[in-house]
């Protein structure tokens, strides 16, 4: 359970402060996409959404492409929510892209759900993108002025219309691709479908996460069973391939752009690679699927690990350990392991508690923390408690359930965070762009344990994260010239890996804090800007449009 609530900026949709969700941090997006002729590709991708729909629980969509044309069925909402057994059955097709959003740019509306719609000429693209881009208003700007029309003002949208307007210049969706990629900047994964190819793209420092797989192809040893045609599939997180049957393949490169068609898998390096990648590290702390593997590590093994750092770097005497469900759980076990203090379950979690955004009443948002988590009151009172989290941002959840812990009975109450403090805002797809919102920038250490009432609080070190995760430098079995692994820590440090334009971090950090990394936005080539003078505009080559 992560405690965050700042202003939203980024991947689809703006959440005002003070909404009825506001304290959590959410979960960026969900991309999926599958090519399996012969095969019910939109119920693939609806199960392969349903692994993911811890990381985006506002708005769900499924495009599939049948040869001839690209239909789309998406709706605010979760994915039980959005599709019934009439829409699936009405999918079909030969490859699918599928999204699962919870937007930090845009409005919560239909039409900034994903996959987001447009037309090159005659040609439908679908388009799922997990991220944030920085620069699209100087981009979406100059589209307009070229007469490109917009419907919403989501940044996926202009991604869009940059890859449209391209694609029709140079004749090849890939290359509309490819001069994308170099004209944006941000955090981005994404995948896109036509009638008859899917194709997969990732930002070049690699910091939103996109995984291959491939279904079948094999025998599968049963008697009289035969062999079935290979199918891909591109994922944001490894738990979407396991649902499906899929097997991992490798990570999609940084800066790489994949086609996969009836004529096979194609890659180019769409734009060079950053020499060192920059993967976002609260994807091991919070965001990712337990089960999911990152970096050939599984998230648990990860976070099993921080819990037995965090018990090396800042020990107590304590009774029981508990983890705040769900992410912190396994590095409570961990603590426990390392520290010999038994571990226990002191809360427990009501797994049927619909979204508050979809129920907005005030009683409900009066009830917080305690619609979503009971203290298991035989197990903790009169005990001395180690509580461990995944990060504190606001403080307020943290206030309240240390307030519970103390009523259920517990003696004292000693909060342990398996990561750094949050000092710096996120523009890379989590909702986090204010720095006024976030506790650490505003109180010491000190300051933070009073004012949520524990009995003493500490954080996992920089140092001591990394150590956790897949080791930095170290990329196996992807051949010379691959990209080192590094991460993003630009919440902790301040340390920015693309730069962020002065106008988009403009009145986002507090006075005296100087963030790395800010730089002015780049624009459209020259020629591109003077082809409005040329008499090609959008509504010239697509009429009705």
């Amino acid at each position: 359970m992560l405690d965050m609530t700042v202003e939203a900026t980024g991947c689809a949709s703006s959440r005002q402060v003070g909404s009825t969700d506001g304290d959590t941090l959410h979960e960026e997006c969900g991309v999926f996409g599958v090519w399996a002729p012969g095969r019910d590709v939109a119920r693939i991708t609806y199960f392969g959404l349903k692994a993911l729909q811890h990381r985006g629980q506002e708005s769900a969509g499924i495009a599939v492409g049948d040869g001839g044309t690209v239909m789309v069925r998406k709706d605010l909402g979760l994915i039980d929510q959005v599709f019934s057994e009439a829409d699936l059955s009405t999918l079909t097709g030969q490859l699918a892209v599928g999204h699962v959003r919870y937007g930090t740019a845009g409005a919560k509306s239909w039409e900034a759900a994903q996959p987001h719609l447009s037309t090159i000429n005659d040609v439908i693209i679908a388009l799922a993108h997990n991220g944030t881009l920085v620069n699209t208003d100087e981009l979406r700007r100059q589209l307009i002025e070229l007469g490109v029309p917009f419907l919403s003002n989501s940044d996926s949208e202009v991604a869009a219309k940059l890859i449209g307007y391209f694609t029709q210049r140079t004749h090849h969706l890939r290359e509309g691709i490819r001069k994308t990629m170099e004209l944006v900047r941000g955090g981005y994964a994404m995948t896109l479908i036509n009638e008859e190819a899917l194709y997969a793209f990732r930002d070049p420092y690699g910091i939103r996460p996109l995984v291959l797989g491939r279904l079948g192809g094999e025998a599968s040893g049963e008697a009289g069973a035969s062999e079935e045609p290979p199918a891909w599939i591109v994922a944001s997180e490894t738990c979407a391939l396991d649902i499906v049957g899929a097997t991992y393949v490798r990570d999609i490169r940084p800066g790489e752009i994949l086609r996969i068609s009836a004529e096979g898998l194609v890659s180019e390096q769409g734009v060079p690679a950053a020499k060192e990648s920059a993967e976002c590290i609260f994807e091991q702390v919070y965001f990712a699927r337990p089960d999911s593997f990152m970096g050939g590590k599984s998230v648990y093994a990860c976070r099993y690990d921080m819990g037995c750092q965090l018990a090396r770097e800042v020990p107590v005497e304590a009774d029981m350990v508990i983890g705040v469900p769900d992410s912190g759980l396994p590095p409570a076990e961990g603590y426990a392991a390392v520290s010999g203090i038994p571990f226990g379950e002191g809360l427990i979690k009501n797994r049927y508690v619909a979204r508050t955004f979809i129920q907005p009443t005030q009683e409900l948002r009066a009830m917080g923390v305690r619609m979503k988590l009971n203290p298991l009151r035989d197990n903790i009172a009169g005990k001395r408690l180690v509580v461990i989290d995944d990060s504190i941002v606001r403080g307020t959840t943290m206030v309240q359930l240390v307030r519970m812990l103390r009523q259920a009975g517990a003696a004292e109450v000693h909060v342990r965070i398996n990561s750094p403090e949050v000092v710096w805002p996120c523009f890379y797809g989590i909702d986090t762009d204010v720095q006024t919102q976030l506790i650490s920038a505003n109180k010491t250490v000190e300051e933070i344990r009073a004012f949520i009432g524990a009995d003493s609080l500490a954080f996992l070190s920089v140092e001591g994260l990394l150590a956790c995760v897949p080791a930095i430098g170290v990329r196996a079995g992807e051949g010379a010239g691959a990209p080192a692994r590094g991460y993003c820590t630009a919440c902790f440090t301040g340390v920015y890996p693309v730069a962020i334009p002065e106008s988009f971090g403009r009145d986002k950090f507090m006075d005296g804090y100087d963030p790395c990394n800010l730089t002015e936005s780049p624009v459209l080539p020259r020629d591109i800007v003077q082809e409005k003078d040329r008499d090609h505009s959008w509504e010239a080559s697509h009429p009705g449009a």
